[in-house]
């Protein structure tokens, strides 16, 4: 007895998963109107018309460069061309080197009158500078406030 409630239990699944399967295999997508984005003949999605709220213009888009120079003033660094720059020194460890994009990621001590210590990243010129330092490496650099880029960098050995 046990034995035909087995194989009638056993003939009910296979019964119901050749229904499921035949069921999936049959089943199509209707295909997607004329005028929407995935159907074939469509052509590329219509062109939005700019919001009056959001008008941003390419101003308004930022840069790779910071808005405003730091508040203190420039100190003249006693070169003979009379250039007013202010260089700042710091040490560091390198986080991350990213010479594509000429940035470098320094975890950095506090900067007197400049900087509290934190972790950051900087422009780095010229980017050639990037193949001296590793990640890991305990630095000592420079900032050209100006330029708001660090100018120098040396491993600290």
């Amino acid at each position: 007895m046990k034995s035909i409630r087995m194989r009638s239990r056993a003939t009910v699944v296979q019964l119901g998963s050749l229904l499921f399967v035949a069921g999936c295999a049959t089943y199509q997508l209707p295909s997607p109107a004329p005028h929407h984005p995935a159907h074939l003949d469509a052509g590329a999605a219509p062109r939005r018309p700019p919001s009056a709220t959001l008008a941003y213009t390419s101003a308004d888009i930022p840069s790779g460069r910071p808005m405003a120079a730091p508040a203190m003033p420039p100190r003249d660094s006693g070169s003979p061309s009379g250039s007013t720059s202010q260089l700042v020194a710091g040490e560091g460890e390198v986080i991350a080197t990213m010479p594509n994009a000429g940035q470098i990621v320094l975890d950095h001590r506090a900067i007197p009158g400049f900087m509290e210590a934190m972790t950051m990243g900087y422009r780095i010129e010229p980017p050639s500078l990037l193949e001296r330092v590793k990640p890991g490496d305990a630095v000592r650099f420079t900032i050209d406030v100006e330029r708001r880029a660090i100018v120098t960098i040396e491993p600290l050995r």
